[in-house]
């Protein structure tokens, strides 16, 4: 069985790149937050948390988008060795959404939790399902990889896991970064052959109220 996400595009490209960018800092490593970005679209798109994306998501440019990443710059910024831990996505975002609702007068929420690279594949995979099954895209931080051919453009980067296909014993999966589409099995691309781990970050309890003023 395959399920996908409904996604979005930008000008002709699966969802955002960052190699758009024209800051040199966030050209190099602003994946984090190009991830961060991206997630925002969706949940804008097709959650009704249209106060997370600043512009018309309904009318997504490339400019709009380059514009959008600068904002998100401050809350999931480049550093030095990348945003390497899964808690700096998570506390990143949050200011960000805690910022949004107090500029916008709404109060928005979404519940995330880092999802280790420790744990086995398997349990990957079942939380990957879970996931997109409940309409929610993974994002997904890779460190190191004993692959370095294949997954060179994946090392040291973040992106988001948008759908996935049951196969006898593995999980293919689909993931939007760069602009692009590109499938993976998961065995493979789970099996970093390094003690350093990255992970997934899971999302969920979204959820919108309005204050009353």
């Amino acid at each position: 069985m395959k399920k996908e996400l409904d996604y979005f595009t930008i000008d002709e490209a699966f969802g955002g790149n960052q190699e758009w960018f024209t800051n040199v800092v966030m050209n190099i490593g602003g994946c984090g937050a190009a991830t961060a970005c991206d997630s925002c679209i969706y949940f804008a798109r097709y959650k009704g948390m249209k106060e997370w994306y600043p512009f018309d998501e309904e009318h997504l440019t490339k400019e709009e988008y380059k514009a959008f990443s600068q904002i998100m710059k401050p809350y999931i910024r480049p550093r030095v060795g990348g945003v390497k831990k899964l808690e700096w996505y998570i506390d990143g975002l949050n200011r960000y959404i805690r910022d949004v609702n107090e500029q916008k007068g709404v109060n928005t929420q979404i519940t995330m939790e880092a999802f280790s690279g420790n744990h086995t594949c398997k349990d990957a995979g079942d939380k990957i399902r879970s996931q997109i099954d409940s309409g929610y895209p993974v994002p997904y931080l890779m460190l190191k990889h004993k692959d370095t051919q294949k997954f060179q453009d994946f090392i040291w980067h973040w992106f988001l896991v948008v759908g996935y296909e049951e196969l006898k014993n593995d999980m293919q999966i689909t993931v939007a970064t760069y602009g692009e589409a590109t499938e993976f099995s998961l065995k493979e691309l789970w099996d970093t052959g390094y003690e350093e781990k990255g992970g997934m970050i899971l999302y969920s309890g979204l959820e919108k109220t309005e204050l009353k003023i």
